[in-house]
């Protein structure tokens, strides 16, 4: 059989005891990926049980599927081999197809970047979206998923021709060309800026004009510009872009798990217009302070080397973060609203202005512990406008 029949044969099996067509489309292609890390001829550690289900967290539509359900399909894919041979790529290839049928009109071109953390995702991306700014940027990888360091002999600088385009952050090593098509490298270099948020690394003193990208799965990059102004540039447009399309985030799980475990981020864009935007950033700012502070009414009575302080400290420090995140979109949006324009150039030298009016010291003092885009508006007195004038 081929893959694309053996794929239909599990999708309309699914489908006879599930409604949610995407669901099922996904979790029958995460069925065959097991298949093959469990009894193809790779070389390394076999994918566990608990990892196949922390692989498929919040994928049902938004939603987890029933852990009972992965257990068992996780056993009998483990116990009895499925008969047909298929090559990764095409289940990659096969499992974002439902995103991509979502873009709307063919003139879009569409590329995918796979993340390598997690072989079940594979997003879609516009090749031909809105370009928002573009320039030399030194990378050091600071952080992995979920904030675990990077491995000594991957934190390396290295520099790269950065463009920033829809909600993607191409590292590309050719000078950036307009109309060139993407190398497989430059797509896989690329990072996703959904949820993420920009600062000046002011912890990073070995050199200047840094700033820190945090993503939506807690990787940190430091980026150095090649100046003041550029920097303070990327960190207001990424955050911008960041705050106008980022998709509203899943309602918190609800369970009776004691351990902390961080929510996972929507990485399509908003359907929301740049107000709705704004009160569904008001929203989840309001909540989180709400759950800081009762969480902070809650300390554990124990040892705080234990377990329970560690677990405490996470999502402090989690809730804390997300706070500042949302604190940075929102005085964003406010600043675009008020200025009545799409045009980020005119956005960002009005902001600028600003900062000049206000005063550098107080802004930098203030940034160390609660880095927003008010803080870029009361700061940077020294920034250009750039040559390349985008519209969001």
């Amino acid at each position: 059989l081929s893959a694309y029949v053996c794929e239909c044969v599990l999708l309309f099996f699914y489908l006879a005891h599930c409604a949610v067509a995407d669901g099922a489309h996904t979790l029958t292609c995460a069925l065959m990926l097991l298949n093959t890390d469990l009894h193809g001829h790779n070389i390394g550690k076999k994918m566990s049980c608990q990892q196949f289900i922390s692989n498929l967290d919040g994928l049902n539509n938004g939603k987890d599927f029933p852990k009972d359900l992965l257990k068992v399909l996780y056993n009998s894919i483990k116990n009895e081999k499925l008969e047909w041979a298929v090559e990764e790529e095409e289940l990659r290839k096969s499992l974002s197809e439902l995103v991509e049928e979502q873009c709307e009109g063919g003139s879009k071109r569409v590329a995918r970047v796979t993340d390598s953390s997690n072989p079940f995702i594979a997003i879609p991306i516009l090749l031909n979206a809105v370009t928002y700014k573009h320039g030399v940027l030194t990378r050091k990888s600071h952080a992995e998923m979920d904030g675990k360091r990077t491995p000594r002999g991957r934190r390396g600088w290295k520099k790269f021709y950065a463009v920033l385009k829809g909600m993607i952050l191409y590292l590309q090593k050719d000078e950036y060309k307009p109309d060139a098509d993407l190398s497989e490298v430059d797509l896989k270099n690329a990072v996703r800026i959904h949820h993420a948020l920009a600062t000046r690394a002011t912890d990073y003193s070995k050199r200047a004009n840094v700033l820190k990208l945090k993503t939506s799965d807690w990787r940190v990059f430091l980026l150095q510009a090649p100046s003041e102004e550029e920097m303070m540039s990327w960190i207001f447009r990424i955050n911008l872009v960041a705050a106008l399309f980022s998709a509203p985030a899943f309602p918190a799980a609800i369970g009776s798990m004691k351990k902390f475990c961080r929510p996972i981020l929507p990485s399509s864009s908003t359907r929301h217009s740049q107000e709705e935007q704004l009160v569904s950033h008001e929203r989840q700012l309001k909540q989180m302070g709400v759950e800081l502070e009762e969480h902070r009414k809650n300390q554990p009575a124990v040892d705080p080397k234990s377990r329970e302080w560690e677990e405490y400290r996470l999502k402090e420090h989690y809730l804390t973060y997300e706070k500042t995140r949302y604190e940075t979109y929102i005085s964003l949006l406010q600043a675009k609203i008020r200025a009545e324009t799409d045009d980020l150039e005119k956005i960002e030298t009005s902001m600028m202005g600003s900062l000049f009016m206000d005063g550098r010291e107080c802004l930098l003092r203030k940034t160390q512990s609660s880095p927003s885009i008010m803080d870029l508006s009361h700061e940077q007195n020294s920034v250009r406008p750039k040559k390349n004038t985008q519209t969001v």
